[in-house]
């Protein structure tokens, strides 16, 4: 009981915490949008922690599917998705999530923290640099990208993949930047929010593949 206390404790102050951000009347709205996008992101190793089951796993990622459901007619809390474009991104990352504990949550728990950790902290903070510092910018299928925010995705994901190699005492090669240039170049493809799917379920698979299984 006390397990499942401390992921509802967790999940609702984040976004409670998105909430009070919401009040806030400044201009950085980017901040207010990752703060749930990032958040999340401890969530599975907190679970995996405390030895939470797959099952329960499975049904608090239900949970917070349905409240981000109920979130796109409601709008209790509106700075999820990004107001400026057309985005099921919320949606494809509880979906992607899912099928990452799915598939991953006894097998290769790794890959699974790999593929959530990229895109919860590489892509929210990518998303977070690139619109809060100016730097060279393109457009790609009607979706802006800059030059700050694909760099910190790309040292980003190194970076998780790495620590997370280490962890599994995995010898250093290319297969590292390999995953996190992967990770990347899908990020680039963001139209309707997809980069939330594709690119969590796609870096946990290369992650399986060149370092766990190699």
């Amino acid at each position: 009981m006390l397990k499942v206390i401390v992921i509802c404790v967790y999940i609702f102050s984040i976004f409670f915490l998105s909430s009070i951000f919401q009040k806030d009347k400044s201009n950085n709205n980017e901040l207010k949008r990752k703060i749930i996008h990032i958040g999340i992101g401890p969530l599975i190793p907190i679970a995996q922690f405390l030895k939470i089951d797959q099952n329960s796993a499975l049904f608090f990622t239900g949970i917070i599917s349905l409240l981000v459901l109920i979130n796109y007619t409601r709008k209790i809390f509106p700075t999820i998705e990004d107001v400026e474009r057309k985005s099921y991104g919320t949606l494809f990352y509880c979906l992607s999530l899912f099928i990452l504990i799915f598939l991953f949550w006894n097998k290769d728990p790794y890959s699974l923290i790999t593929g959530f950790f990229i895109m919860s902290f590489g892509d929210g903070l990518a998303g977070l640099i690139g619109k809060t510092f100016k730097s060279k910018s393109w457009i790609f299928f009607k979706q802006k990208k800059s030059l700050f925010g694909t760099i910190t995705m790309l040292l980003t994901s190194l970076l998780i993949v790495s620590s997370l190699g280490y962890a599994q005492k995995s010898s250093f090669n290319l297969n590292y930047f390999t995953i996190a240039f992967i990770a990347t170049l899908l990020e680039q493809f963001s139209v309707l929010g997809i980069d939330n799917f594709i690119v969590p379920i796609s870096s946990a698979l290369f992650f399986n593949f060149f370092i766990t299984n190699q």
